[in-house]
């Protein structure tokens, strides 16, 4: 069988990788501390299961309409409203089947082959593969610790050509938890919307903040970047729903109608009982993920605290989302056993078998100096975990 170029450009997602690898080792008995879960390890609220299994219950079982039922993308247009002062019609804003969907069916509706999208890294893994997938080429473009990776104006600048389509903006961001205030984001927003470079603005972490920060959403800054993004965000993080796979976009109505069609032709509509869920996440009680938040801010601290006890490690203090991204060069050139450290995948391998912690290698987020740590996981699991690293490393000569 000849399978396409395309698939054959791309690799499995290493963090979904991780976590099998992890789960396995698990299921032999072997006691693995997993830093690489990207959702919260906090149950789905009770409130917000009950209305899956009323929808069960009065059998709501069957097809949606494709791009959502009417109430849940009603429930998507309050929260745009209540939360990031957004006004969007019913024509645009759709459900997806998660947020990676709503990333994926974007470049498929956007891209035709040899289209550039810009990515600053480090970036999500998913991205760059999404933009192969739909022929388009992913100009990815570095960020420096210095400046919180944060994608500065005259980076961006020279990014541009007169193939650039689209850019993937992040924040809070997965891997690096940094945060844009409205200031570091303006400038990139002003210069895309005169360029016609569309935003894709990848907000899933919105409510997860620290420190006191407010977020910005991309799209509120002025009618003219409004009108040239696409906002996505989803229930997974927020509320804990990683697998109910609900995701949302808001934007121009001719994409979202492009985005419509190819739904149509490949998940069709999104879960019809995890869709009833969603609208009950979005309308109902929110005092829980402030209460979760802090929770995750307490956890930033302490694992802020065991990483500054590593010695020639430095990280970037997380400003939002559940992840630390420190930097491992130090380690890099030593070995264990005879095997060198060549970069962060050979530093992750060593970490999974000779300290049973399981972390993501940078690389895969296109920064191989670092690894990312999740820390939607127990204050135990942080101290036992980051306890282990430091003695593997020690032994690393």
């Amino acid at each position: 069988m000849q399978l396409s170029r395309r698939v054959m450009s791309i690799q499995p997602s290493p963090t979904l990788a991780l976590n099998a690898k992890a789960d396995a080792l698990r299921a032999q008995g072997v006691d693995i501390v997993n830093f690489g879960a990207g959702q919260p390890d906090f149950p789905t609220p009770k409130h917000i299961c009950e209305a899956a299994k009323k929808a069960i219950d009065d059998g709501f079982t069957r097809y949606t309409p494709v791009p959502g039922t009417p109430e849940l993308k009603q429930a998507v247009i309050d929260k745009f409203k209540r939360d990031n002062g957004l006004d969007y019609a019913m024509d645009q804003v759709m459900i997806n089947v998660g947020g990676k969907h709503s990333s994926y069916l974007i470049m498929q509706a956007l891209l035709d082959e040899g289209d550039e999208v810009i990515v600053p890294a480090p970036y999500w893994v998913s991205y760059p593969p999404m933009v192969i997938l739909a022929g388009g080429k992913p100009v990815i473009v570095p960020t420096k610790l210095e400046n919180g990776f944060k994608l500065q104006l005259a980076d961006l600048q020279k990014a541009v050509s007169d193939k650039t389509k689209a850019i993937f903006i992040n924040s809070p961001s997965n891997p690096t938890g940094g945060v844009y205030s409205e200031a570091e984001l303006r400038p990139l927003a002003e210069f895309c919307a005169s360029k016609g470079v569309l935003i894709i603005s990848d907000e899933m972490y919105e409510p997860i903040l620290f420190d006191g920060r407010t977020f910005t959403a991309t799209a509120s800054l002025s009618p003219e970047v409004y009108a040239n993004t696409v906002t996505l965000n989803g229930v997974s993080k927020a509320y804990a729903m990683t697998g109910w796979r609900i995701g949302y976009m808001g934007g121009p109505a001719e994409l979202i109608k492009a985005c419509s069609k190819i739904q149509s032709q490949s998940t069709s509509n999104p879960t019809s009982i995890a869709q009833k869920a969603a609208e009950e996440a979005l309308n109902g009680p929110q005092e829980f993920v402030a209460e979760r938040n802090q929770s995750f801010e307490r956890r930033r601290d302490l694992i802020m605290d065991l990483i500054s006890e590593l010695p020639g490690v430095t990280c970037y203090r997380p400003e939002g989302s559940f992840y630390a991204f420190p930097s491992f060069k130090a380690y890099y050139g030593k070995k264990f056993e005879g095997k060198q450290i060549t970069g962060s995948q050979d530093l992750a391998d060593y970490l999974l078998d000779n300290a049973s912690v399981a972390a993501v290698p940078g690389i895969a987020f296109g920064e191989d100096d670092c690894i990312r740590f999740s820390f939607a996981i127990s204050d135990e699991q942080i101290k036992q975990g980051m306890a282990s690293v430091k003695a593997a490393l020690a032994k690393l000569t």
